[in-house]
């Protein structure tokens, strides 16, 4: 079978499973609601932000500037769409509750990681 067939034969796959569709559907909507949320949330500014901290090193908090939270929206994104593609893969080849386990844990991630540690970090930064 070539790259095509095998597309295909996934998403042909993915619409006969309604609930997995609805699912992954959600996923995506939680995505792209999240990245216009934060992307909407970032105003530009002279204040740095602590970006990540570390252990090794004189200071153990490094900065950044604000555009450092467009990396949010940009994980999000990316969250999404491996999630869908590996939630296809998973139900072809190993069935149907690893494919709706797998979106779950998707959204989970969306909804708890991403938008709770964005707004988080966002609420602190916000400038005055």
């Amino acid at each position: 079978m070539n790259t095509k067939t095998t597309i295909i034969k996934s998403l042909k796959d993915l619409v006969a499973d309604r609930y997995l569709l609805v699912l992954v559907s959600l996923l995506i909507v939680l995505s792209i609601v999240f990245a216009i949320i934060i992307g909407l949330s970032i105003h530009p500014s002279e204040l740095q932000l602590v970006s990540h901290y570390s252990d090794f090193g004189v200071t153990h908090l490094y900065r950044d500037q604000w555009f450092y939270l467009f990396s949010f929206v940009l994980f999000g994104i990316v969250v999404a769409v491996l999630h869908t593609i590996i939630a296809i893969k998973l139900l072809v080849v190993k069935g149907r509750s690893f494919a709706i386990m797998f979106t779950w844990v998707g959204i989970s991630i969306i909804l708890l990681g991403c938008f709770v540690t964005a707004m988080a970090v966002i609420n602190v930064w916000k400038p005055l």
